[in-house]
């Protein structure tokens, strides 16, 4: 008896949509639901790929999806790291080795996500590179999806080599002491080489900013080795006008992985420019320079 290329990877993401009820994924949960699972349209939006590529992987006309779309389907469907690896497999690629800096979210950390309402929250990896944010981040500073998955990055960002690198916030961003954020990040960074010394992708972020940008190449130099906590931050939206925001970085403690927290002061003013800018909806990006 033979198989059908890619029978075992559509049946598997059929069976892990139809598990993850839309309210896990921080969805709208309607009346007129047929099924108590993620729809395709959704699970494309969750992971950032076309409903039609969707569409073909699950009939099996698509059977070899890049590391890049399994990465994110895993994070979309909250994969534990078993069925991660096993997803992986299936599309006929090399799971993550262990030790290298990982781009998982675990379920656990998901559910804790989606219960965080209306706070603009992302998630970043241990070298900074953006892998999740939630509808009220993009509504606070711009939906970044316009960007390449491996320009999402806020070290990149902070520290840019080339004119031409991803902006990860829309319009103006303003810090009380910049120099401290900026030590923070490299000071993280030094860190993260410490935890995953082996990582290619760590490794290469590293040598390019050491050797494209002074400033990042005087801090590494430094050699302080820390983790970026909190920050507070002025957010020139341009719909609702200036937000001034706390921004607290919480670390998991297994993957690195970096949760990070935009909130008001309670009953402030700058709370309820919050609260209009996620009504709102992401507004359209401009193209303006900016600082983070």
């Amino acid at each position: 008896m033979t198989t059908t290329p890619g029978a075992g990877l559509r049946a598997m993401i059929r069976t892990w949509r139809d598990r993850l009820p839309p309210s896990a994924a921080a969805l709208p949960v309607g009346r007129a639901r047929r099924a108590a699972g993620l729809r395709r349209e959704e699970l494309a939006e969750l992971a950032g790929v076309s409903v039609d590529y969707i569409v073909r992987l699950e009939q099996g006309r698509a059977t070899t999806p890049s590391a890049q779309v399994v990465a994110s389907l895993a994070r979309a469907l909250q994969l534990s790291a078993a069925e991660r690896d096993h997803l992986y497999r299936l599309a006929h690629l090399i799971p993550p080795a262990d030790g290298a800096v990982s781009d998982h979210i675990p379920p656990g950390v998901h559910r804790v996500l989606s219960r965080l309402g209306d706070v603009a929250v992302a998630v970043f990896a241990a070298d900074w590179r953006l892998i999740w944010w939630n509808h009220s981040w993009a509504a606070l500073l711009g939906d970044p999806s316009s960007s390449a998955p491996q320009l999402r990055n806020f070290a990149r960002d902070r520290f840019p080599v080339d004119t031409g690198h991803a902006r990860l916030a829309g319009w103006p961003v303003t810090e009380v002491d910049r120099d401290a954020t900026d030590a923070a990040v490299v000071s993280d960074l030094r860190r993260a080489t410490g935890r995953f010394p082996h990582d290619a992708r760590l490794a290469e972020l590293v040598r390019g900013l050491s050797a494209g940008n002074q400033r990042f190449a005087e801090l590494w130099a430094s050699g302080t080795v820390a983790a970026h906590r909190e920050d507070h931050k002025t957010i020139e939206h341009p719909s609702v006008g200036p937000v001034t925001v706390d921004c607290d970085v919480l670390t998991d403690g297994d993957s690195d992985l970096k949760i990070v927290i935009m909130t008001a002061v309670p009953g402030s003013e700058d709370e309820t420019k919050l609260r209009l800018a996620a009504i709102a909806g992401p507004p359209v990006t401009t193209n303006s320079s900016h600082t983070h």
